[in-house]
């Protein structure tokens, strides 16, 4: 089973995140690197959600979530964590 993380982002992500972005995507690469992130990125035109695919238990995810510098300082502005049942592919 994997998990998807939806992150609702503010209007104003693109003109916030540079400052954050080092930090968030450090967070995510060692996730990635530990086996429990799989995919992540953010939806285009409009940039307004991103999504997050996630091999790891759902304790994981959350304590991700609580450290995401996107998340603290405000640049997403609502999340879900939802099981996605895979049918096809790994």
């Amino acid at each position: 089973m994997h998990l998807l993380l939806e992150y609702t982002l503010a209007e104003d992500y693109l003109e916030r995140r540079a400052a954050l972005r080092d930090d968030h995507l450090g967070l995510a690469r060692a996730a990635h690197e530990r086996g429990e992130l799989l995919l992540a990125g953010a939806l285009p035109d409009p940039f307004d959600r991103a999504l997050l695919v996630w091999t790891a238990p759902r304790e994981v995810v959350e304590r991700f979530v609580e450290a995401d510098p996107y998340v603290v300082h405000g640049l997403v502005t609502g999340w879900t964590i939802r099981p996605w049942n895979v049918v096809i592919g790994g």
